[in-house]
């Protein structure tokens, strides 16, 4: 599907449930999308993440009907998906400056939030450069946690920070390998790539820190996953990460996807490459890469 569709597609299946029970996972079944891929592109369109985007529609709309009804302010609260007053409150006040019974009152205005209509502008710039290749899978080894989408651009350079201070700082430092994890380090080079998975649902994926698995032990805490054979769209970065990375990924879904006449997303992995050997992750021209999986439309 033409990805402007489908987030078109995303906003009016969340416009029509808005008072059910619905999550990121649902909205990328409705699409037919990965739900990875989705929050991710949706979030770079909009600004918005998808539960993010559900709960201002909601807060919106409960008061508007506060202002224009008399019904109670509990049952307003349970009709747009909250279970007792002081949650309800708690998060209308966060969001709208006030208490529900001030917006009542009138006593405060209402912070409108209306449904999205998006469109994209194309401004002048520098090409987005990159190069489409053919791979054959491989197996990876490495460490994984799970993140949801909404937290990923903040946690997962903390996860990074805490790798390397319990397991890699040694080695990465050129010493010799002390146990058996700073071995697998440096046997299969983990840290050359972090790797999301979306298997999981629910809004949440799987992220590894990672590298070529080259057989041997597999420390306890240690997974491995296997690469499918795939075309994958290669985004080179030069800069300082996390944020030439992060900048990458927002101009890939707001600029390269939109209107592509050639590719679109293909499965539910999504690689980031980094150089282990030239320079260091806060050089200016520091050099790593985003892979994106892509089929010929």
């Amino acid at each position: 599907m033409e990805w402007l569709a489908t987030i078109r597609r995303a906003i009016s299946f969340m416009e029509d449930h808005l008072l059910d029970d619905i999550s990121a996972q649902d909205v990328a079944d409705e699409t037919n999308m990965s739900s990875f891929f989705l929050q991710r592109g949706f979030s770079a369109i909009t600004g918005y993440g998808i539960a993010e985007y559900l709960r201002n529609r909601r807060l919106y709309e409960a008061a508007r009907e506060l202002k224009e009804t008399d019904e109670k302010i509990i049952d307003i609260a349970l009709k747009y998906g909250y279970e007792t007053p002081e949650s309800f409150s708690k998060a209308f006040s966060r969001f709208h400056g006030g208490t529900p019974m001030q917006i009542r009152n009138h006593q405060m205005p209402v912070k409108a939030f209306l449904p999205l209509s998006v469109k994209i502008v194309v401004h002048g710039g520098l090409q987005m450069e990159y190069k489409v290749k053919n791979m054959f899978g491989f197996t990876v080894i490495g460490f994984q946690k799970v993140f949801t989408s909404e937290e990923a651009y903040q946690k997962i350079p903390e996860f990074w920070d805490e790798m390397i201070e319990k397991y890699a700082k040694n080695v990465y430092e050129g010493n010799t390998p002390s146990n058996p994890y700073e071995q697998a380090i440096v046997d299969n080079g983990i840290g050359e790539y972090g790797i999301c998975i979306d298997d999981l649902g629910e809004g949440k994926f799987r992220y590894m820190i990672a590298g070529k698995y080259t057989g041997g032990e597999i420390p306890e805490g240690m997974v491995t996953y296997t690469l499918p054979n795939n075309e994958w769209a290669v985004f080179d970065c030069y800069g300082p990460i996390p944020q030439t990375l992060q900048s990458m990924n927002t101009r890939i879904f707001k600029e390269w996807l939109p209107g592509n006449p050639d590719y679109e997303l293909s499965g539910n992995v999504n690689v980031e490459w980094y150089d282990c050997i030239h320079g260091t992750t806060k050089d200016p021209d520091y050099h790593s890469a985003i892979w994106v999986p892509v089929k010929r439309k």
